[in-house]
């Protein structure tokens, strides 16, 4: 589930999950969300790192969805890691591969 968040590179925060997400894991993820932007810089830099994640229902995506719309509306930017299989799957199945820029590793997501 959600690892943990850190700050990194002078206020991007950065949200690694693992595992299996799904309905279960919303109320965490959710948190983490929430604990990840409430003491962030106007204009909110956000990594999420799915390197990990294997699986990803509906719910899970929801409350991506729901990040995303919360770092918009505070004029903020939010990026995926996506390194390959079976999530890239996911995110272009759903269509959100083309409202989220995703990135193939950790690092290019910060440099970009």
């Amino acid at each position: 589930m959600t690892d943990h968040f850190e700050i990194v590179n002078g206020g991007t925060r950065v949200v690694t999950l693992r595992g299996e997400l799904d309905a279960h894991d919303a109320p965490t993820l959710r948190t983490t969300f929430s604990e990840a932007l409430e003491a962030a810089p106007p204009q909110p830099r956000v990594v999420l790192d799915l390197t990990q994640v294997t699986f990803l229902d509906s719910t899970a995506l929801g409350c991506i969805v729901g990040l995303l719309r919360r770092v918009g509306e505070a004029d903020g930017e939010l990026r995926v890691v996506l390194p390959g299989a079976p999530t890239v799957r996911i995110f272009e199945i759903t269509g959100l591969d083309a409202i989220l820029p995703t990135y193939p590793t950790r690092a290019a997501a910060l440099e970009a």
